[in-house]
């Protein structure tokens, strides 16, 4: 009787455990896995998220196509800058034309936004560019501990 007892118990707890565990495969914002993907698949992952949560019309799509590709071929330069320069110890000028010029890009690329995107789409990607800004500033804290 004691033997069963003992071998239900390792039983249930043998399924508890596997029961728990995580499932292997791509997990949402997997980096890794995106890193895998050619610069053409993620833009073009990206224009679909912006379609369904914006809710983009054809021409929207189009022209919101433009946009991300040209966003994402800015980010892959500004990454190999990165890495190229990154013993490179900027002055303070280098660091104001920089962020001088990033800005002026937001800028510019808030009015083509606008141009495209009706107000409530607006709305709806200023609301998801700052919680994409609060995410990535939580991780870099949560790093740095």
């Amino acid at each position: 009787m004691m033997k069963k007892l003992i071998a239900a118990a390792l039983l249930i707890v043998g399924m508890t455990a596997f029961a728990q565990e995580k499932p292997e495969g791509p997990k949402k914002g997997d980096r890794a896995a995106m890193a895998k993907l050619t610069p053409e698949q993620r833009s073009e992952l990206h224009l679909k998220t912006l379609t369904l949560k914006l809710d983009l019309n054809a021409s929207q799509q189009k022209e919101m196509g433009k946009i991300v590709a040209e966003m994402d071929a800015k980010r892959e330069a500004m990454k190999a800058e990165r890495i190229a320069n990154k013993d490179k110890k900027l002055t303070s000028d280098e660091i104001f034309a920089k962020k001088n010029k990033m800005l002026d890009e937001k800028i510019a690329m808030k009015e083509r936004l606008k141009k495209i995107l009706n107000d409530e789409q607006m709305d709806k990607f200023e609301k998801m560019q700052q919680q994409r800004q609060k995410k990535m500033q939580e991780g870099k804290h949560n790093h740095r501990k």
